[in-house]
């Protein structure tokens, strides 16, 4: 919702990578993986069923070669860790449409902050391959390095303090529903995002 938005309202935008910058395709994982595994995998591999290992990943808290291990014995695959990992990175398909000219116009206007719930392995892939499209944030803030995960208040109170303005002057945009309701809790504002037109009509209403 962009309701509450208004110019002058905000002094820093904060974004999710997935599906807001970058775009990200579940199925392109899966289907490497079926390729290398000789079989189509049934168990689904996605944002919307994280196990402990997949949470602990993202919290910098295990290796990927531990995680690829646990992927191992919950699919029931014998490939190798290169093999994971070429599935791993094969979800990001690239840039969301318009979002390069987007924060371009934003970054002209307001400090540009992301944060992310990843891993030390896609934080290789996509700091290298898109390294122009993340040169417009000025921190990015990762799970893995910081050891908490959205939607963990104690997460967005990290952000927030690092950030150094208070919560209500941080314009957060983020795909994830629960996401956006952590943030708002702890006093954020915040933009579902379900499509590029979503950043584009927040940034109109607050002036940018």
């Amino acid at each position: 919702m962009t309701s509450t938005l208004a110019p002058d309202s905000a002094d820093v935008l904060l974004f999710d990578i997935g599906r807001v910058v970058l775009d990200i395709d579940f199925s392109r994982v899966m289907a490497v993986w079926a390729g290398h595994a000789g079989r189509e995998l049934i168990r689904p591999v996605g944002p919307l069923s994280p196990d402990d290992a997949w949470r602990r990943h993202e919290r910098g808290e295990i290796s990927d070669a531990d995680f690829f291990a646990s992927l191992r014995i919950s699919l029931g695959i014998g490939i190798t860790d290169d093999q994971f990992l070429e599935g791993w990175n094969a979800i990001f398909t690239g840039e969301m449409p318009g979002i390069a000219k987007t924060l371009a116009r934003a970054q002209g206007k307001l400090p540009l902050y992301a944060f992310s719930n990843t891993n030390p392995a896609h934080v290789a892939h996509f700091s290298r391959v898109y390294a122009d499209l993340l040169g417009h944030f000025r921190e990015i803030f990762l799970s893995s390095t910081i050891g908490l995960r959205k939607p963990e208040a104690a997460a967005y109170d990290h952000v927030v303090k690092a950030i150094g303005v208070p919560a209500s002057r941080i314009v957060f945009f983020d795909d994830n529903a629960e996401n956006i309701e952590g943030a708002r809790a702890r006093g954020l504002t915040a933009v579902q995002v379900t499509s590029p037109d979503d950043v584009a009509r927040a940034l109109t209403a607050l002036g940018i």
